[in-house]
């Protein structure tokens, strides 16, 4: 058995800032599913929404905030994290992180941060590092994470499920104590005990047919607390973001906001803008509206995708601000400073997660949630954007200071080591893709941007006749990672499911043709679930 004094389950922005903050207190245990770089914060590339401009203030970003969360934020949260963030932001840049700046107009080669805007924000407030900015941060933590004797990295390791004293028929409440993890390599399940379990896994794009989330996002953060007892709520909020890539060989490939930010205009085939009767803000509205929006034009008309167009700018200029973003869709023979670029809505982020405060707690002892797996209540219904990075850090730091100042004791607990007792290699992995395949397209088709409570009801059926299938798999065959994550997107699929059936109404991100205005009696109320 592996003990360590925390065991962090995901190599993010949320997991790398509480390893690096409780390192000083013991020994540090981070599991990642593939290599350390992998996560949904590598992927990031508008930034980081946080006060740093004498124009801006909290108020405005508060106000910003709780009007994108469609009236579910929870605003004392909303308040700490806007609040906490500049010292955050201030810590990350300590570490090494660099940020683009620009030159002060007439201050004869003085710099200041250059600061993006995006749909909802009233002001420039993203911090970037050109469109690149999650690749930046994650090589900033990993060089700290390094130089920590302390902590450890498990690469190619796959979490299977948490280890609970319930579980383990102990009578003194349900407390985490640890998970079973699947090394890759070998084959082989590990038995991690640890005094604080930290879900930093991220969330759960591929649970949906497209989206903008790398393969390793199948929320099995929010499946194992499930699965040992913790609150879920708000799962019905899945965000989608309104353009990536539209191209047969482009996998998954974002196409930032800031575009849009940054004068961008969203156009249909025949190259008429379409924003202008959806929202005052036009192509910069907030991502719910723009996502319905291009997928109501594609409906209209038939096509497979839109059109963003940004080609009124100087090429220079385009070049300079979207490096990543010109070089890898001139790639795919696609010149944006000269033709518009071809997008479609995908699965993006999830706004619901394991239930817990702005310390990261969860309802059961020793088992911590921060980042896209969390629900904390900042995003409400609708996250804005950039604000996902920002509640990462400002709540990783909570949730180590939490610890600090009211350290859990030590477990004295015996955990058994994992038992395959009699299951077989798998002898029909089609059986697997299959069912993975048929989960994401009835998402995708059935829970999607806009639903219907039968589409909902048809979709539920559904999954319960998979989730029989995966049990029996489960139980008779020697775990593999598909096998895993496929478990994993079951549940998740038929969490999203059954919220999204408790809610009577359509707000933020959950649209329901059978309730399409907001019920005033459901604002500041969520949908949780418990096993």
């Amino acid at each position: 058995m592996k003990q360590f004094d925390f065991l962090i389950l995901g190599s993010g922005i949320a997991g790398l800032t509480f390893a690096l903050k409780v390192a000083p207190l013991g020994r540090v245990a981070i599991v990642t599913k593939k290599d350390r770089a992998e996560s949904n914060t590598n992927y990031a590339q508008g930034g980081i929404a946080s006060v740093t401009s004498r124009e801006d203030s909290f108020e405005l970003h508060v106000r910003d905030t709780l009007a994108a969360g469609a009236g579910l934020c929870k605003e004392n949260v909303v308040r700490t994290i806007v609040e906490e963030g500049p010292a955050r932001v201030q810590e990350l840049i300590e570490l090494g992180m660099k940020f683009s700046e620009r030159e002060i107009p007439k201050s004869h080669g003085g710099h200041e941060l250059d600061l993006g805007k995006e749909g909802g924000h009233s002001k420039r407030r993203i911090l970037h590092a050109k469109d690149v900015t999650g690749h930046e941060i994650e090589i900033a933590l990993l060089n700290a994470i390094s130089k920590q004797p302390n902590i450890r990295v498990f690469e190619n390791h796959l979490a299977i499920d948490l280890i609970t004293s319930k579980k383990l028929g102990r009578g003194d409440g349900n407390r985490c104590v640890g998970a079973y993890v699947f090394d890759r390599k070998t084959n082989r399940v590990e038995t991690f005990s640890a005094t604080v379990t930290l879900l930093a896994t991220g969330g759960c794009g591929k649970v949906y047919l497209y989206t903008t989330n790398p393969d390793i996002a199948t929320g099995d953060g929010v499946a194992m607390a499930y699965r040992a007892g913790a609150g879920i709520t708000n799962m019905e909020f899945v965000q989608f973001h309104p353009t990536c890539l539209y191209h047969p060989k482009a996998k998954s490939f974002l196409i930032s906001e800031a575009v849009r930010g940054e004068g961008g205009i969203l156009k249909n085939l025949d190259g008429v803008e379409f924003m202008d009767g959806a929202h005052p803000m036009k192509s910069l509205a907030p991502r719910d509206i723009v996502a319905r929006a291009i997928d109501s034009e594609m409906k209209k008309t038939g096509a497979d995708h839109v059109l963003l167009d940004i080609t009124h700018k100087p090429g220079k200029f385009i070049i300079g601000r979207f490096p990543n973003i010109y070089q890898t869709c001139l790639r795919y023979g696609i010149d944006i400073t000269r033709e518009p670029i071809p997008v479609v809505p995908a699965a993006h982020y999830q706004c619901g997660g394991v239930m817990t405060n702005v310390d990261g707690e969860t309802d059961i002892a020793g088992l911590f949630a921060v980042g896209e797996a969390a629900c904390t209540g900042l995003h409400g219904a609708n996250r804005l954007a950039s604000n996902s990075l920002l509640e990462a850090l400002v709540c990783a730091h909570r949730a180590a200071e939490k610890i600090l100042s009211t350290p859990l004791s030590k477990i004295d607990a015996k955990i058994p080591l994992w038992q395959s007792g009699d299951a077989t290699n798998a002898d029909e992995l089609v059986v697997v893709s299959h069912n993975w395949d048929e989960i994401r397209r009835l998402m995708w088709d059935y829970v999607g941007i806009v639903r219907t409570n039968k589409r909902l009801q048809r979709a539920q059926k559904r999954i319960a006749n998979l989730q029989e299938e995966i049990h029996d798999y489960y139980w008779n065959f020697i775990v593999t990672s598909d096998l895993l994550e496929l478990r994993n997107i079951a549940t998740v699929a038929e969490l999203i499911v059954s919220c999204a059936l408790m809610r009577p109404e359509s707000r933020g991100l959950n649209y329901n043709l059978d309730y399409p205005n907001p019920n005033p009696a459901w604002a500041q109320r969520d949908t949780i679930l418990r096993k």
